[in-house]
């Protein structure tokens, strides 16, 4: 896998020849296991983020700014829903990773829209519904949220959601049967620009879980952007206000009856985010790296030391060992079949993709922490990637589940006995 520039942010990320002809943090070549497509496809993304990312990463993260222009180049790569493209689950994993390597903020825009709001139109969309809204999501003309989660519930919106949808019968000359939906919604990723959120309430009359496709300009919503962040300063995190907002019923997902019906959205959101705690690893590994390799300390370079090469084969050897770990998820990913009752079959469960979100993620809270020591004082500016990278992990670390919660997820899996509710 390509390396990337342990230089100020505004480097181009290219590496010097010492350090480029140096095995890479993928030391155990996963990478060989993607078909000769995948491998050259991957390439394709490598060549557009080191020209169009890794320049302006660091600029766009400290102001806080979402990049919109780079929207179109980024469509042109058609990298929307791979799997749905007939790409394999590791080319799709390694698509994050690679992204997460360059910035963490991107990828996870390219995960909430992608992973999230296009896969729900194909898992849960009627045909008028695609047929409305997929092409111009799948090519970022038009973007998605997913608006899930609220101020007083994360982990616990299963059970603890205050959204709320009251159906509105009327007929077809009076308008047709639409929803009233009440209730506010945090931490909504792609917030604050998208044109179209998947929007999950509570159904008034029996206590149903609904989703809805709600046109973001609509009356009744307001939005308002999350500040002080210290991770993923780029992703426009929102919080959503909706007021009394009208939604058509032809914009209900007919897919959706039960909070059940997220958790295939929801696992493979989690995978993406593992994939995004292997990514974020290969990054803090490139930089500390050639970090070690240039910097001069007592007159030879930081890499002499033997303390630091322990710190270097201790990264490496975390993020080897998420990425098998990931690489696994991914084999397993490819064991899914839909009966003809459209349920689907094998695959990955939510205890496996739970411990593996739990372990890397964890991994990658050693292996930053470890690669921002290398860097000493340089480690805590932005002058320096390491900073960012070692900033963007604690936002990896707690979405998509916390690391305690999908502990607990694995532990009801291995003892029979939950310890959750």
């Amino acid at each position: 896998m390509g390396d990337y520039s342990a230089a100020p942010a505004t480097s181009t990320g290219s590496l010097p020849a010492s350090v480029a002809d140096l095995p890479t943090a993928d030391f155990f070549d996963f990478e060989s296991l993607l078909s000769v497509q995948e491998q050259r496809k991957l390439n394709e993304l490598r060549a557009f983020l080191e020209s169009e990312i890794a320049p302006y990463a660091g600029q766009w993260w400290e102001k806080a700014e979402f990049p919109e222009q780079i929207l179109p180049k980024l469509a042109a790569l058609r990298l929307s829903a791979p799997a749905q493209r007939g790409y394999t689950h590791l080319f799709a994993g390694l698509v994050i990773a690679e992204m997460t390597r360059v910035d963490t903020s991107i990828a996870t825009f390219f995960m909430v829209h992608h992973d999230l709001f296009v896969e729900s139109l194909y898992d849960f969309g009627s045909d008028a519904q695609q047929d409305r809204y997929l092409d111009d999501a799948s090519n970022l003309r038009t973007t998605g949220a997913f608006a899930l989660t609220e101020p007083d519930h994360g982990s616990d919106v299963a059970g603890g959601m205050q959204t709320t949808a009251r159906k509105v019968q009327r007929p077809e000359s009076d308008g047709g049967t639409y929803w009233v939906i009440n209730g506010a919604k945090r931490w909504i990723g792609n917030g604050t620009f998208c044109d179209y959120m998947l929007v999950w309430a509570k159904d008034e009359a029996d206590g149903s879980v609904l989703a809805f496709i709600v046109d973001a300009s609509l009356p009744g919503i307001t939005r308002s952007r999350i500040e002080n962040k210290i991770a993923l300063r780029t992703v426009q995190n929102a919080d959503i206000v909706l007021r009394d907002v009208h939604v058509a019923e032809a914009d209900r997902f007919a897919g959706i009856s039960s909070f059940a019906d997220t958790n295939h959205l929801l696992r493979g959101s989690r995978i993406m985010v593992a994939w995004q705690a292997v990514g974020q690893q290969l990054a803090a590994f490139d930089v500390a790296r050639q970090y070690a390799v240039e910097r001069l300390q007592f007159g030879k370079p930081l890499a002499k030391f033997q303390l630091i090469q322990q710190h270097l084969v201790d990264m490496l050897g975390n993020a080897v060992a998420s990425m098998g770990m990931m690489v696994r998820i991914a084999q397993l990913q490819e064991g899914i079949s839909t009966d003809a009752h459209g349920i689907r079959h094998g695959g990955a469960d939510m205890a496996q993709v739970a411990l593996a979100k739990a372990y890397c993620s964890a991994r990658m809270r050693e292996t930053v922490a470890l690669g921002r020591s290398i860097l000493g004082g340089n480690g805590i500016v932005t002058d320096y990637r390491m900073a960012k990278i070692f900033a963007d992990a604690e936002a990896i670390y707690t979405y998509e589940g916390s690391y305690e919660i999908n502990s607990l997820i694995v532990g009801r899996a291995v003892t029979g006995v939950s310890a959750i509710a």
